[in-house]
Formats: structure tokens, C-alpha cells, sequence
């Protein structure tokens, strides 16, 4: 098995032995610490030994007798945590631990944003510096915020929930958002995605989905997170390059995967409340619905926007009601929608928020104006893809 090979694997499985450790130990950091040694160990001796038959067994063996090892470095400090801990490798259930353990992250006694930081990096695999980008903010503020996370579990008591608890649905929905989008578009890096966390995303949202069917957020998030990614080899040419959305061969999409999406989509707007999700889905269904982007319903799409604006409001939305409502009104119409994030520190200078002026100024034809943003949203972002795509419109507008 190749490296990358590996690499895909011990992300799949790190969840669930970590889920497995923390259901038999109960000390969410230590076991933490245990099972990065152990996949610290595998990535040496897999790609040269070759995947043992039972990986998910090796990774949980090496992880528990790595804790147990911890304990007695410490005995005097942890004696009561040493006398539950037993000699002799953990016999590994057939169950898989990794939706409580997405809900453990997610603790009251945490802040919703110290919650979702904690998730990302324990079970979305996410490195500090990615989360700290999803957030906006210093890799050094998120390290110190994940780690009195980790504190404040430990104080907590870091036992499962008896159950997925609705009063953590909320944020749980949220981190798997954050999750895929990562996923979706790599904030750093020479790939636009990162097909194993969006595979990994669905993947706890189809978990969740399946103990919560008849929740309508739920349903929208899943059906979200299918109609997306069924664009992803549309969205690159083979040598890596963007294609934005207008110019995507729509016959490469995955048509399984809109239409299972499009259909939880319905399923989810037949709720008895909106919520941010199903509203997202329905505006990624209907442009699944049009067979080539100038048979887009934009009206629709900004009447969507508008709900979604008033219901949960985020600047990022407003941003997208400004590419519709550019469609339907011309872009001076999104160009002064998108003047009133100005004022948006977070936003303001963000790359995406920078290269949508930069498109309708060239759809406005201030070709000037256009080459600035461009020029200044390929210096704002981290995503070699994304920059090289921006780079080439900034030199087109130039021309």
C-alpha cells in the first residue's frame, strides 16, 4: 500500500480507535496523546512492513498499551486511573465509537466555538493552522483554544454522553459543515480539495442522519454536503486548475449523487421550520437543476439567499446574495449589496469577498477596479488553486 494510501487510512480510522480509548479510559487528553503515538509508529512501519491484517486492532493495541504506559510514567499522580487500567491489549469492539465521540467534543462545558475547534482537530483530523484558518484567526490563538479545551473535558469528566443530545446537535452540524468545507476547498495548499475530509464529513453526516432521520437540519446538511461534492472532478482541470462553477461541464457531475441529495433536499424542506441548511440545500439543488448555468433560476436562488439572510445572518451570505442578486439586477445592483461588508473586519479582506468585487467589476466593465481585487484576492489566499486562477483573471483583465 502506497503512503498516501495510509495516510487515507489511519484518518479513517484515528476516530475510532481514539472513541474506542475514551469509552474504555475515560481521559480524553492522555488517550489523545496515546493514539498520535500510535499512528506516529504506524507511519513509519506501514509503508515499509505493509498494512497489518487488522489495522484498526494494531492501531488500538499500540494506542491502549502507549496509555497504560503514560499511567505508570505517573503512577503516584494517576494510581486510580492505573488500578482501571488493564495489563493486557483492549479487546476492540465491532462498534464504532466515532458519533459519540464527535458529541463528547462538543461538551457543554465548552464555548460553540472552543467546541467545534476541538471536533475538527479530534475527529475531522484538521491541523491546528487549517482550523485556525476556518475561524479567521492566529494559528497561536486556536492552539491555546484547543487546548483548554482539552482542559476543561479532563475537568469536566470525559465520559461519553448516554446518548447523541439535542441541546449538541447544533454545533455537531456546524463542525461537520466546517468539516466538508475544508474538504471542498483546501484553505492552503496546491489541491482546491481534500476529497478525503469531505468523503469523511458525509460519511458522520450519513452517522447522524441515520440516528436522527427525521430531522429536517440534519437532512438538509446531508443533502447539502452530496449535491457539492457531486461537482468535484468538474471543478479542476486535469493539471489542477480552477473552473468555476459557470464553466463546468455539468455532464461530469455525479448523477447518483444529486439525486440522492436533491432528494433528501425535498425531504428536508417538508419540516415544519426552515433552518440554514435546508435553505443551502435548496439553493445547491436548484442549481443542480439547470442543465447548463445560463438556465440557472437566479431568482430563486436570491429569494433563497434573502430567507436565509434574514433567518441566519452571516456575511458570507450576504456575499453569495450578491453573485444572485449581480445575476438578476447587473452587477452594479451586487457591487452596492456587497459595499455594505465593508465595514465587516473579518470579511472585508478576505480573498473571497475580494475576487467576487473583482468579478462583478468586470462584469460591470471597470477593468481597472477588476485587475486591483484580483490582484489582492490572490495575495489574500493560501490555496495555490485558488491563487493561480485569480492570478490568470487579474492578467486577462489587464490585457
Amino acid at each position: 500500500m502506497t503512503a498516501p494510501s495510509v495516510e487515507d487510512l489511519l484518518r479513517e480510522l484515528v476516530p475510532q480507535v481514539l472513541g474506542m480509548l475514551v469509552r474504555r479510559y475515560g481521559q480524553f487528553e492522555g488517550c489523545e496523546d496515546a493514539v498520535q503515538e500510535a499512528v506516529l509508529a504506524a507511519s513509519r512501519q506501514w509503508p515499509v512492513e505493509g498494512v497489518p491484517n487488522n489495522p484498526r486492532g494494531w492501531l488500538s493495541t499500540v494506542a491502549s498499551r502507549r496509555y497504560v504506559d503514560q499511567l505508570r510514567s505517573d503512577q503516584a499522580r494517576r494510581e486510580r486511573e492505573l488500578a482501571n487500567a488493564a495489563e493486557a491489549a483492549p479487546e476492540v469492539p465491532d462498534t464504532d465509537d466515532t458519533l459519540l465521540l464527535l458529541f463528547l467534543c462538543c461538551h457543554p462545558a465548552l464555548t460553540p466555538a472552543s467546541q467545534t475547534a476541538l471536533t475538527l482537530r479530534a475527529v475531522g483530523g484538521l491541523t491546528t493552522a487549517e482550523i485556525a484558518r476556518a475561524f479567521l484567526v492566529p494559528e497561536g490563538t486556536m492552539a491555546a483554544r484547543i487546548s483548554r479545551a482539552k482542559q476543561r473535558i479532563k475537568a469536566a469528566g470525559s465520559s461519553f454522553p448516554g446518548s447523541a443530545e439535542p441541546e449538541r446537535l447544533n454545533v455537531v452540524l456546524q463542525v461537520l459543515y466546517l468539516i466538508f468545507n475544508e474538504g471542498y476547498t483546501a484553505s492552503s495548499g496546491s489541491d482546491l480539495h481534500r476529497a478525503d475530509l469531505a468523503h469523511e464529513a458525509i460519511r458522520l453526516a450519513r452517522m447522524v442522519h441515520a440516528r436522527l432521520p427525521d430531522d429536517s437540519e440534519v437532512t438538509g446538511l446531508l443533502a447539502l454536503m452530496l449535491l457539492t461534492h457531486a461537482r468535484r472532478t468538474a471543478r479542476t482541470t486535469p493539471s489542477g486548475d480552477l473552473v468555476p462553477l459557470a464553466d463546468q461541464d455539468r455532464t461530469t457531475w455525479d448523477r447518483a449523487m444529486l439525486e440522492e441529495g436533491t432528494e433528501l433536499a425535498k425531504a428536508s424542506l417538508a419540516g415544519p421550520a426552515l433552518g440554514p441548511y435546508q435553505l443551502q440545500a435548496a439553493i445547491a439543488a436548484t442549481h443542480a437543476d439547470a442543465a447548463t448555468a445560463d438556465e440557472t433560476n437566479w431568482r430563486q436562488v436570491h429569494a433563497l439567499y434573502l430567507i436565509l439572510e434574514r433567518i441566519a445572518p452571516n456575511p458570507v451570505v450576504t456575499l453569495n446574495r450578491a453573485i444572485a442578486l449581480a445575476e438578476t439586477e447587473g452587477p452594479r445592483a451586487g457591487l452596492t449589496l456587497l459595499s455594505t461588508l465593508d465595514g465587516e473586519e473579518r470579511i472585508a479582506r478576505h480573498h473571497r469577498l475580494l475576487s467576487v468585487r473583482a468579478h462583478l467589476l468586470e462584469k460591470a466593465g471597470d477593468l481597472p477596479g477588476a485587475y486591483e481585487n484580483y490582484r489582492l484576492a490572490a495575495k489574500a489566499t493560501a490555496s495555490i488553486a485558488e491563487r493561480r486562477y485569480l492570478e490568470s483573471r487579474a492578467a486577462k483583465v489587464r490585457e
